[in-house]
């Protein structure tokens, strides 16, 4: 077994280098030849759960990079050594002494810091180191990714609570995190492989069903396709077509997104139609020029366009998207895409390995990143984390026509946010398209947002619960967590407001809940735990408001309505949150809801009402 491994070892080295040769030069080269010389001693006496030498997992991590993202020279030379100085007694000193300062950072920087105890936990705490290496290079990510993919590629030798844990990390964070930086293979396979071991038999089913559908579909799909290439053809355009099928797991969130199963969901498909790179012309003009031929000749689905192009989503991806009738009367999803789109769309931020490219990619993430890594608020981390690595985003668009890029399922009250804290924390409404909507409103792709705001005007609680962003949601909860916070509880049966006479009931866990002196509740608790009842006095404070609901009855007459909402709002400066009215044989009925401080204050509005001349009785119900 020894010789088959030293074999298969040698083989695959033997080809790694070969293939790197061609991209290196000689130097490069031996240095990271010399790097797996180095790590394959470190880890020679260790082995896999699987039995199989330790060095195999470097070397898989290695080629994944070389061949998979195409890195070169120290992010290879990492990749060999990326688990040296956490498994082995060999430090970061003796990799810079053998390797320079540059290998020895990255390094160090995937190296998982040993804790004898953790802020959250083990693993929130690895995410964390994870991120906060980006504030200093993406290849560290990468390394990061490509380790992953390889334990994954690698899973089914570990028990099923092992599988479970690891699958789990990478659907939750490695997957969206691969997306985030445009590497949507990885991304892919990522969240199919953690399906495979999460759920084997839903993997298996989905799998088996999309197989069906593929060898179904092979001979429309062919004859489709073959007519594009003739129409293009024709018209001077030599492009290749693939069919691409979307993995099980996309199908199977489609399913329960949907509430639908396989069979009858669209999108399992897609149709790639891919152009040399253009000289002469932009990309976006030679896209157009293929679509224009091909709606000449097959229908266009209404509103069926999406332009990547011009705007492009958060992760980079570009293409031109458009949905045809083919022959057979179905609507096929059609991408038109130069070579560069297609290679950029598997490489992402390696697309390009150069330093500058890297710094952009850095400097376009970092920021979010850290606001995620650095956090200092009383959030999960996690939490944090799943929003901003959201795998589907929109673009929006500000009156002036400035692009806003926010996750699929956002609101209005998340965009208000997004272009800055203020502005969400004074919105009141927004105009989407010209039209007046609620804050909750969900946002769609291309919509134009407006936010209307006022000085007085301040979040309300449910906000958390509109809001999708990792920036809307922390702002919230560090908002709500500085607010004045009352020292008793209020029952929520009686409602009692500052200044009514009121009891304590002590709860087993420290809390203090007030009661209305003639509230049933007490009076049954006070009977049974008459130990846990305590005085307690209910002062008012203006930093609190309270809800409470009146019902005004009177003699209908003209400007009645007018002369009690003047007397709510002008005279007593109160803002009303619901107003309903009717009358019955010219007698008037309101039920109004506003907010008081106190009973006194309350007190003062009804006695102000029941002036108002033809008002007969003004009474404070129970909400």
């Amino acid at each position: 077994m020894k010789k088959n491994y030293a074999a298969q070892i040698e083989k695959s080295t033997k080809e790694l280098f070969e293939y790197i040769s061609h991209r290196t030069t000689e130097e490069q080269l031996q240095r990271i030849i010399a790097s797996y010389h180095f790590a394959a001693e470190a880890h020679k006496e260790q082995k896999r759960r699987s039995g199989e030498p330790y060095i195999t997992h470097p070397i898989a991590v290695a080629a994944i990079l070389a061949r998979e993202l195409e890195m070169t020279d120290n992010t290879v030379i990492t990749a060999f050594l990326h688990d040296v100085v956490e498994d082995t007694p060999h430090t970061v000193e003796e990799i810079r002494e053998i390797f320079g300062d540059d290998v020895a950072f990255l390094v160090d920087t995937v190296t998982k810091r040993k804790k004898d105890s953790y802020q959250h936990s083990k693993q929130v705490d690895n995410y964390r180191q994870i991120l906060e290496s980006v504030h200093y290079d993406v290849r560290a990510l990468l390394i990061k990714l490509a380790d992953r993919l390889h334990n994954m590629r690698t899973l089914e030798s570990m028990r099923p609570d092992k599988q479970m844990k690891i699958a789990g990390e990478t659907d939750y964070f490695y997957a969206p995190l691969a997306n985030r930086l445009g590497l949507y293979h990885i991304k892919t396979e990522l969240e199919n492989l953690s399906f495979r071991y999460r759920c084997p038999r839903d993997y298996a089913e989905v799998e088996a069903r999309i197989e069906e559908e593929r060898e179904a579909e092979r001979e429309s799909l062919k004859i489709f396709t073959d007519k594009i290439q003739e129409v293009l053809k024709n018209a001077g355009y030599d492009v290749r077509t693939e069919v691409r099928y979307r993995g099980p797991y996309s199908v199977w969130r489609k399913t329960k997104a949907k509430g639908s199963d396989i069979k009858h969901i669209d999108g399992k498909h897609y149709i790639r139609i891919i152009y040399p790179n253009p000289v002469d012309v932009s990309e976006k003009s030679m896209s157009l020029k293929i679509y224009s031929v091909l709606t000449d000749h097959f229908r266009e689905k209404p509103g069926s366009v999406n332009n990547y192009i011009d705007t492009p989503k958060e992760n980079g991806y570009q293409s031109f998207h458009v949905k045809l009738l083919c022959q057979q009367g179905g609507w096929e999803e059609v991408h038109i895409s130069s070579e560069r789109m297609v290679r950029n769309s598997r490489l992402g931020c390696a697309a390009e390995s150069s330093e500058s490219n890297l710094a952009l990619w850095l400097n376009k993430f970092k920021s979010i990143l850290q606001e995620v890594a650095y956090d200092n608020h009383d959030i999960a981390f996690m939490e944090g984390v799943t929003s901003t690595f959201y795998n589907d985003d929109i673009m929006v668009f500000t009156p002036k026509g400035r692009g806003v890029i926010l996750p699929k399922g956002a609101t209005a009250l998340d965009f208000a946010f997004e272009i800055h804290s203020q502005i969400g924390e004074k919105a009141v409404y927004a105009r989407i398209n010209g039209k007046l909507m609620s804050l909750r409103t969900v946002l769609n792709r291309g919509d134009r947002v407006e936010i209307g705001t006022a000085d007085d005007a301040k979040p309300h609680a449910d906000w958390i619960d509109h809001v999708y962003t990792f920036r809307a949601k922390r702002y919230l909860k560090g908002y709500f967590a500085n607010l004045p916070r009352l020292e008793y509880e209020r029952c929520p049966l009686c409602h009692p407001l500052p200044e009514d006479e009121v009891i304590g009931f002590k709860n087993s866990d420290g809390t203090t809940v007030l009661h209305k002196r003639y509230c049933p509740d007490i009076i049954r608790l006070a009977s049974e735990f008459g130990d846990s009842i305590v005085a307690a006095t209910f002062d008012a404070n203006p930093a609190f408001q309270y809800p409470v609901r009146i019902r005004v009855q009177g003699i209908d007459r003209y400007h009645l309505m007018s002369d009690l909402i003047d007397c709510i709002t002008n005279e007593l400066h109160l803002t009303m949150s619901a107003l309903k009215t009717e009358n019955i044989d010219r007698i008037a009925i309101a039920t109004i809801d506003f907010m008081v401080n106190s009973v006194s204050e309350l007190q003062k509005v009804i006695k102000s009402i029941s002036k108002i001349d033809g008002i007969d009785e003004v009474t404070h119900i129970e909400i």
